[in-house]
């Protein structure tokens, strides 16, 4: 029989979205995913993995990795049209918060330079050993523990391009392990700064609702939002995602004129703008968000609604992004895989200890907020963070979204370097060298700001 219509793009969303239903169902069950608050995407995922591992579900690899790179742009284009949604946007501009923004923007960068200057010297030692890697193998691990899944995708994509093989599972599979390492050592890290006294805001125990990631029948909930469009004429959620998908689509214009300009000239550079498509939507999201602003009509895309899409995007991404990993091309390469992460995993814990028990106030809060932001995404950083301090009382949760502002250099800094060995031919040692320097640079910048202190616990 022949179908008429083409359904696998919807059977795939269709599997993504009862994966993530699984994930609901086992994170509302079992224990083990509450006392470690395991997001039920992450749960949902590997439940999934599994089932394409056994072949019970059928798509390619590259039907997931699709999904995962697409939802990681609109989730980015989603974060830009959120700038200036709220009055509480225009508190984050107060001086007080922005001293432990800076903090967490220098942290956050000597970590990722630490892990990219570990990547890359691994990737030199293994092939001293035998080992063939890519050039950009190690630096896959800064893109998925500290850039997220979609990053690590997009770059592993690119790369596949220019002769890495399985780029793009590598690149997803070291995003899932920063994950564990932010749930499964960032869970215990909070609980132990809980028993030793350490958080600075009364945290009672966490909610029942909060364990579950499910609200009872009886519970007081939150608003999704506001309408800012009557129902007779459009549903508001209908016009923020026609903002979404207008953006979407200027954005592919503007990425796909940019590189034929460039292949021009470069053609190996052109082709890998396509990694850089989440950081193009965000700007031009938040370019249409301040013309709106200054129009006076930015109060029709309201922050309730932007942010559910974000986390609805997120969400999903993280679901695709497991389910693309494959189990075969992970195996093959277990060696480099595990050596790097733990390696990268066992320094970064150690940096971010080491410099949050030294901070002038907010020690535990800070350090368990910024080790979910540079293992995970500032959702993970927000989850750990409630932990400690369960009504965000504390300014911390302000900080992490200033960080994400002040970072910017930081994540397009990283995100041009990585691409050193293949855009201007650096050897792995050089580009080692210049992660390693700017990253001393942050840590240097850290003692010089007196962000450095006596150690607090």
């Amino acid at each position: 029989m022949e179908i008429p219509f083409q359904f696998e793009p919807m059977l795939v969303f269709g599997c993504l979205s009862i994966m993530l239903l699984i994930g609901v169902a086992l994170r509302a069950n079992i224990k083990f995913f509450q006392n470690f608050l395991i997001p039920s995407c992450l749960i949902g995922g590997v439940f999934g993995m599994v089932l394409v591992s056994l072949g019970i579900i059928r798509f390619p690899a590259s039907a997931w990795e699709t999904f995962a790179y697409h939802f990681f742009n609109i989730s980015f284009i989603s974060v830009g049209l959120s700038v200036g949604s709220s009055p509480s946007d225009q508190s984050q501009s107060n001086k007080g918060y922005l001293r432990g923004s800076l903090w967490m923007c220098l942290t956050q960068a000597a970590c990722f330079y630490l892990q990219a200057a570990v990547g890359g010297a691994l990737v030199i030692l293994l092939g001293v050993f035998g080992a063939e890697l890519f050039p950009t193998f190690g630096f896959l691990v800064p893109m998925g523990f500290e850039e997220g899944p979609g990053q690590a995708l997009s770059f592993g994509k690119v790369w596949e391009g220019a002769g890495f093989e399985d780029g793009a599972t590598i690149g997803l599979t070291f995003a899932a392990i920063g994950f564990l390492f932010s749930f499964c050592v960032g869970v215990p890290l909070a609980n132990w700064g809980l028993r030793k006294g350490l958080a600075t805001q009364s945290s009672g125990s966490l909610s029942q609702e909060f364990l579950k990631g499910i609200y009872d029948r009886s519970s007081s909930r939150e608003t999704a939002g506001d309408l800012t469009t009557h129902s007779a004429n459009v549903d508001s959620l209908a016009f923020h995602m026609a903002f979404i998908g207008g953006i979407y689509a200027l954005t592919y214009a503007f990425t796909l004129a940019l590189a034929k300009i460039i292949a021009i000239f470069a053609p190996g550079i052109a082709s890998m703008l396509w990694a850089f498509f989440f950081f193009f939507g965000m700007s031009i999201a938040f370019l249409i968000k301040l013309l709106m602003n200054k129009m006076g009509v930015g109060h029709l895309l309201d922050a309730g609604i932007q942010r559910r899409i974000t986390g609805w995007s997120v969400d999903y991404l993280i679901v695709a992004t497991i389910m693309a990993i494959q189990v075969v091309v992970v195996w093959k390469y277990i060696v480099p895989i595990s050596v790097m992460a733990l390696t990268s995993g066992i320094l970064t814990t150690m940096v971010v200890f080491y410099f949050g028990k030294r901070l002038w106030s907010y020690n535990l809060e800070r350090t368990v907020a910024i080790y979910g932001l540079v293992t995970g995404t500032v959702s993970s950083g927000l989850l750990l963070l409630r932990i400690t301090d369960p009504e965000f009382k504390s300014p911390v949760a302000v900080e992490l979204g200033i960080v994400n502002l002040l970072a910017i250099p930081v994540v397009m800094g990283g995100s041009i370097l990585v691409n050193a060995p293949l855009w201007w031919n650096w050897s792995v040692g050089l580009t080692v060298m210049v992660f390693s320097v700017i990253m001393l640079a942050a840590l240097v910048l850290l003692k010089v700001l007196k962000m450095v202190g006596p150690p607090k616990f």
